[in-house]
């Protein structure tokens, strides 16, 4: 294990509220600025700005690189198709909490196989694993329903009924845009108490050096359970978050390129840093819809766009601006 530190800024709240309230204004007053259509966007980047977060608890805070984050953000998707079609549940409340049951219990059984291991053999396992999910959503077909994926109508939220007048749209870029920014919010407070916790810090220290933080009484393999516990519930929460939005689940979101975005997402914003992962989630999105509308060829015009922004950036969006921040403060104050 390398004995390099790896920093991840971490401030008081006191020094964060300044920055971090005008911003969660501006989500707030978003939705009455911009269309519908870029509304439902910025929620698609919200929450997989949670997801990332989650992520980011394993590569950022305790130096594991998992390939296998697909299968959590699509257990917690299916758990709704599934509640819904079986148990036809339609409250969001108890899609939620069938998701994190169903995380936790998926995150457990792989993360007691992975967390033997570290580097190469950590992601190539997450990875496995992952793919038998998606084989098994994908021959199930009776009841994941294949290729053809299960459709889910809008839920209700808080166990209220729609006032929308029956346009989805509209509350998809109204009432669910605020279910989502408020679970976003939440989960985004708790990870910060988390990784700013004595667990959080333990995290760190077995990231930075894992025989140094033996010696000092720390337990390696049960701390990086409960982190890759937190962190799949956290990818499963987004997941079924997703769901409404997109209105239907199919194996895609099982499958290893899925996995391979969460990474790039997280690195694009820059994993040494805290808001690095959701910066990554919501730029990402917003390029990948616009090359999408660009172009049949978007693959590689979203590939060749991304590997300029990492030889450019390559301490990711965030941690370019960190370093540029004390620069220009300095220029300004002469």
């Amino acid at each position: 294990m390398s004995t390099v530190p790896l920093v991840l800024h971490a401030r008081s709240p006191a020094k964060v509220l300044p920055w971090a309230l005008p911003l969660v204004v501006v989500l707030f007053l978003l939705p009455h600025a911009i269309d519908p259509y870029q509304t439902i966007l910025l929620a698609y980047g919200l929450l997989m700005g949670i997801g990332a977060l989650g992520f980011n608890l394993l590569l950022g805070y305790t130096g594991l690189l998992s390939f296998g984050h697909s299968a959590y953000f699509g257990v917690g998707a299916y758990a709704v198709a599934l509640m819904f079609k079986y148990l036809h549940v339609q409250s969001m409340e108890l899609y939620l909490a069938g998701a994190i049951l169903a995380s936790v219990v998926v995150s457990a059984i792989f993360g007691f196989v992975c967390v033997r291991y570290t580097r190469i053999f950590f992601g190539i396992l997450t990875l496995a694993l992952s793919q038998v999910l998606w084989s098994l959503a994908f021959k199930f077909y009776p009841i994941t329903g294949g290729t053809d994926g299960l459709r889910v109508p809008t839920p209700t939220l808080l166990g209220l009924a729609r006032d929308d007048k029956g346009d989805k749209i509209l509350f998809l870029a109204s009432n669910y845009y605020y279910y989502v920014l408020g679970f976003f919010l939440a989960c985004v407070v708790i990870m910060w108490i988390v990784v700013n916790s004595p667990f959080g810090k333990a995290l760190q220290a077995i990231r930075d050096n894992e025989t140094r933080a033996e010696f000092i009484g720390i337990h390696i393999r049960r701390y990086r359970f409960v982190a890759f516990l937190v962190s799949g519930v956290f990818t499963g929460i987004a997941g079924a978050l997703w769901v409404p939005l997109n209105g239907l689940t199919t194996p895609d979101i099982l499958y290893w390129p899925f996995s391979g975005e969460i990474v790039f997402m997280t690195v694009l914003g820059g994993f040494r840093t805290f808001t690095g992962p959701i910066v990554g989630a919501v730029v990402f999105n917003y390029l990948k819809t616009s090359a999408v509308g660009f172009t049949v060829y978007w693959q590689a015009l979203l590939g060749s766009i991304l590997v300029f922004l990492v030889l450019v950036l390559p301490t990711g969006i965030v941690g370019a601006i960190t370093q540029l921040l004390p620069a220009v403060r300095k220029r300004f104050s002469r």
